[in-house]
């Protein structure tokens, strides 16, 4: 790797980036309780001892992708609860920050799992690297056409007649058992190794008709009218006439084939089976959700479509910071599809994406006050200022205060979806963002996140021939070697927290890492960081605390604090080499 020249090339990108954009994420998280921590509690007036414990040797780390089997330590102790304000909690009442992956197969069969010899196997190598570089979380992909791929063209009259929404068959079970049987695999199978997963119902484009994927044939409804699909890059396809039609037959559910109604089934099937899986974080209910998809309505009527589909018509919600009620049409089904997930898990997050055409323009999501209990504002973080072929940045500095403005919004929209259920608003998770092999620009965007607390799973792992992609995006090289931005995204950070976080950093310049938090009255599990060794630590490293005291094993990439007293302030500093030698 060339970490060195990645880690100057980045500091240089730091030293332009205007300061400014990040006093103006920090001054909205201060006004949103993000950061509400920071400051609030004073020094000890007689400062603790300083506890030293010194890693010597490369050695003694374990190798990257030399994971084992989950334990306490690793692993995200699931379910996590949101009960209002920005962080996510385990059942120990730790704050828990999640960093991770998107793995995505976007053609037949439409998902990973083991398949030894097939471009979709995902296999114990892959859990145990993503594992190995600290990450916490894979957002795995499914998709409805996989789901359900039934039987049944475009525009097939028995879905696409313009009438009143009919009777919602019942999803394909046998088709989705075998399905989500193999997803399933792959949860279990990064469960072992202490990853957790957030299931994510992706779509591009709708479906293949449209260059992308999604949704199955017998959803496409076009109006009779023939698809051709825009060349170039995938992406044009979002201004394609037809795709307009379609998206908007689902968006406002006119036509017999109730297809959110079917939606909402099959997204019942999938939270039944999972309800009681330990390793399941939760689940995304429609990846992207874009209003310039549609074909007569604007931003802000697409807001009342898409909290329609996210509520149904008997639980609705208001729009944006306003008042006012929502008022779902009568063809939208009684039960939307949060109601119909919660049905049949009430345990796991439902991570609601808002409009991706505000997140692109920066705009306010328009998203309301939803009165449900588990909830997570979910958003994804690109800039505009992007190479067409490979997604890498055009303009370093323009993509870099586009993204950290867009952070300060969804800031401001997590705080105003306040509701009796999750006073504050919902936590807030970035489910996507990268999609580069530009270093620098992660390097930026993962600062802003750890000084924000904020969680995130980076676009993505592999690239597996992806047709609303490019080989750029992945952090797995084709030749299948991780890329030098590893170094950036395998980084020292605090994946459970026992009390109030009141600051967290790292230097990739100097490698220093540093957290400090007020202890919890009765802290029942320690705070955990991953500290990572191979990429950060070659020369092994040195861990102090102040106020807490370090109960790993010599070695351990987990680093875990304890604190002696309730509701001290515990400081840890990590730094490369070795202890000072009268402290060893």
């Amino acid at each position: 790797m060339t970490g060195n020249a990645n880690s100057r090339t980045a500091s240089a990108h730091r030293a332009r980036v205007s300061a400014a954009w990040r006093r103006l994420v920090i001054a909205a998280l201060l006004v949103s309780g993000v950061a509400a921590g920071i400051n609030s509690a004073g020094a000890s007036a007689k400062p603790p001892v300083v506890r030293h414990t010194q890693f010597s040797s490369a050695e003694q780390i374990n190798k990257i992708g030399s994971g084992t089997a989950s334990s306490t330590t690793n692993a995200v102790p699931g379910p996590l609860y949101a009960p209002g304000g920005p962080f996510l909690y385990d059942r120990f009442g730790r704050v828990v920050l999640l960093h991770g992956v998107n793995a995505v197969y976007k053609r037949a069969p439409f998902e990973l799992y083991p398949a030894p010899n097939r471009p979709w196997n995902f296999t114990a190598t892959d859990a145990k690297e993503i594992a190995g570089l600290g990450f916490n979380v894979v957002r795995l992909g499914l998709l409805w056409q996989g789901l359900e791929p039934a039987v049944g063209g475009v525009n097939d009259p028995r879905t696409c007649a313009t009438s009143a929404p009919g009777q919602t068959p019942a999803p394909q079970m046998a088709v989705s058992s075998r399905y989500l049987a193999n997803i399933e695999r792959t949860v279990n199978l990064l469960g072992h190794y202490g990853v957790a997963t957030l299931l994510d119902m992706h779509q591009d484009v709708y479906n293949q008709a449209f260059r992308g994927e999604g949704a199955p044939a017998w959803a496409v409804c076009t109006d009779g009218r023939p698809i051709v699909a825009l060349g170039g890059r995938w992406s044009h396809n979002y201004r394609n006439a037809t795709l307009l039609i379609a998206e908007t037959h689902f968006w406002l559910n006119n036509v017999v084939g109730n297809l959110q109604g079917q939606y909402d089934r099959a997204w019942s099937v999938v939270a039944h089976r999972f309800a009681n899986n330990p390793y399941v974080l939760g689940y995304d209910p429609y990846n992207e959700p874009f209003s310039p998809e549609l074909s007569t309505v604007g931003a802000q009527t697409f807001a009342t479509d898409l909290e329609c589909f996210y509520t149904g018509r008997l639980h609705t919600a208001t729009i944006g910071t306003s008042a006012q009620r929502v008022h779902c049409p009568n063809d939208d089904p009684a039960r939307g599809v949060i109601s119909s997930i919660e049905a049949a898990d009430p345990h796991h997050l439902v991570f609601i994406e808002p409009d991706n055409y505000s997140v692109r323009h920066h705009l306010p999501s328009l998203l309301g006050h939803m009165n449900y209990p588990n909830l997570v504002y979910n958003f994804h973080a690109y800039c505009g200022f992007r190479s067409p072929l490979s997604g890498d940045p055009l303009n370093l500095d323009a993509c870099s205060d586009q993204i950290i403005h867009n952070l300060s919004l969804r800031a401001r929209d997590r705080s105003s979806m306040s509701t009796k259920d999750q006073p504050g608003g919902p936590p807030w998770f970035m489910s996507e963002f990268g999609a580069t092999a530009n270093a620098s620009l992660l390097d930026e965007i993962t600062q802003v996140a750890s000084d924000l607390d904020l969680g995130w799973n980076y676009w993505s792992w592999k690239y597996y021939n992806d047709p609303t992609g490019s080989a750029h995006e992945a952090l797995v090289a084709p030749n299948g070697h991780l890329r030098d931005t590893a170094v950036v995204l395998s980084r020292p950070y605090a994946q459970a927290v026992a009390g109030k976080p009141l600051a967290a950093s790292f230097d990739p310049d100097d490698r220093t890492f540093a957290l400090s938090y007020v202890a919890a009255s009765h802290p029942k599990a320690p705070t955990v960081i991953f500290v990572d060794g191979p990429l950060q630590y070659p020369g092994g490293y040195c861990a102090a605390t102040r106020g807490g005291r370090i109960t790993s094993a010599r070695g351990a990439r987990h680093l875990e604090i304890s604190a002696p007293r309730p509701r001290v302030t515990v400081t840890v500093t990590i730094t490369p080499g070795h202890c000072p030698r009268a402290a060893a």
